[in-house]
């Protein structure tokens, strides 16, 4: 019996030698959490996958097979894709979109991405929200009649973008030969393209006499309306700007312009490994909700350790391909791989960063439900505290504290 408890006891001391052991290797640089995680923690058998499998998705998303040991902790899923949902399609074009319906972690606003062929109308409408647009693709004539009644009208290419206040009616055709694609943003993440306020709906769903005595021309005026609603339908190609211009010209002319080119702006943040061009109401002025910025990350950049302390930030990646890591308190962590057509959200003020793990330009739309843009970068405010504060707590000589990047220089090499 005193054998059994002498070798009771060493085989006890043996494992807490372990634990001790495994704390240990546990609390190491890129290894910080206890238990640990992380597939360097564990052995092929253990991370192995005989059930059944997905190999497509799996592969588009690999940090989730296989995720950082420093990733911690749950988070809502911040992941979301237009190649993953249905498209509307009718003969002028085609529509797919992603509301908070099937992206609750997008709380801010909602998106869709739409194709108008040739000639391809959508038609005259309004929303309960306001719409932010960004054209990815060929031309699109856009016209719009503002709060004071003043018409405006105007054609739009690549990198170029319209911001028309929640209310107002407008509308949308695509000119030849390319057409156009888009994405269009609503400041209402529940807002769809099922719940537009369409011409032909009203016009249909109002008895004769009253288009009659509401717009002074007799009743059989309307006896060929359409009774259902166009939506997006092919047109005709339009006559040339000018013309469209000179045939609403009485009505007056906005003050600020509806349209802006975001591509063609001079970049607020530029390095050798990248640059970050901005829109908000500083410069797009008419554009009081909805705050965006295109950054492009070049081959082997890193879209800096930031935060945005006014509003979520809504992404879309127009190309390339990445990876994203977003921390939050508790400690909680998340890798997430992205590719064009994805889209993503960060949560306000919870840190973040971007790699560009792929061989070409990694370009991401950033879209904020706010009137401006805000950003706090981590190196910015680490160089502009205390030195020996700083040193205090990551144990770092100061003097090699002081290479830290100065400023918000956005894209660092990676």
């Amino acid at each position: 019996m005193e054998d059994l408890s002498r070798r009771r006891m060493l085989a006890l001391s043996a494992l807490g030698s372990v634990a001790v052991a495994g704390a240990a290797n546990a609390a190491t640089f890129g290894n910080p959490d206890e238990p640990a995680q992380g597939a360097v923690n564990s052995t092929p058998g253990a991370i192995s996958e005989p059930g059944p499998q997905n190999p497509a998705l799996a592969a588009q998303l690999p940090s989730f097979q296989n995720p950082p040991a420093t990733d911690v902790g749950n988070m809502p899923m911040m992941w979301s894709s237009f190649n993953i949902v249905p498209k509307r399609i009718q003969a002028g074009g085609w529509a797919r979109q992603v509301t908070a319906t099937e992206f609750p972690a997008s709380k801010a606003v909602s998106g869709v991405n739409m194709r108008l062929g040739p000639g391809g109308v959508r038609e005259m409408h309004w929303h309960l929200a306001a719409e932010w647009a960004i054209m990815t693709n060929g031309r699109c004539r856009i016209t719009m009649l503002d709060q004071q009644g003043r018409p405006y009208v105007q054609d739009v290419g690549e990198g170029d973008l319209w911001f028309f206040p929640a209310g107002c009616p407008h509308s949308l055709q695509g000119l030849g030969p390319e057409g156009a694609e888009f994405v269009l943003v609503f400041d209402n993440a529940f807002q769809s393209e099922f719940n537009t306020l369409l011409l032909t709906d009203w016009i249909a769903h109002t008895p004769p006499d009253i288009l009659a005595k509401n717009f002074g021309v007799p009743v059989d005026t309307f006896k060929n309306i359409p009774l259902h609603d166009l939506w997006i339908f092919q047109g005709k190609e339009p006559p040339p700007l000018a013309a469209d211009q000179a045939a609403v010209a009485s009505g007056g002319t906005p003050r600020e312009p509806f349209t802006f080119s975001l591509t063609g702006t001079r970049p607020v943040k530029e390095t050798a490994y990248g640059r970050v061009q901005l829109a908000d109401s500083h410069n797009f002025k008419v554009s009081t909700t909805i705050a965006a910025a295109i950054e492009t990350i070049k081959p082997g950049g890193l879209r800096q350790m930031h935060w945005h302390p006014n509003a979520d930030e809504w992404q879309y990646w127009i190309k390339g391909q990445g990876r994203m890591t977003v921390f939050n308190a508790g400690p909680r962590a998340q890798t997430i791989n992205f590719r064009a057509g994805d889209l993503g959200v960060v949560p306000k003020s919870q840190g973040h960063y971007i790699e560009n793990t792929g061989a070409e330009d990694v370009q991401v739309l950033v879209v904020f439900k706010a009137p401006e843009y805000q950003e706090i970068d981590l190196s910015d405010w680490l160089t502009h505290a205390p030195p020996e504060l700083v040193a205090q707590h990551l144990n770092i000589d100061p003097a090699t504290l002081a290479r830290f990047p100065k400023g918000q220089l956005g894209i660092q090499p990676g």
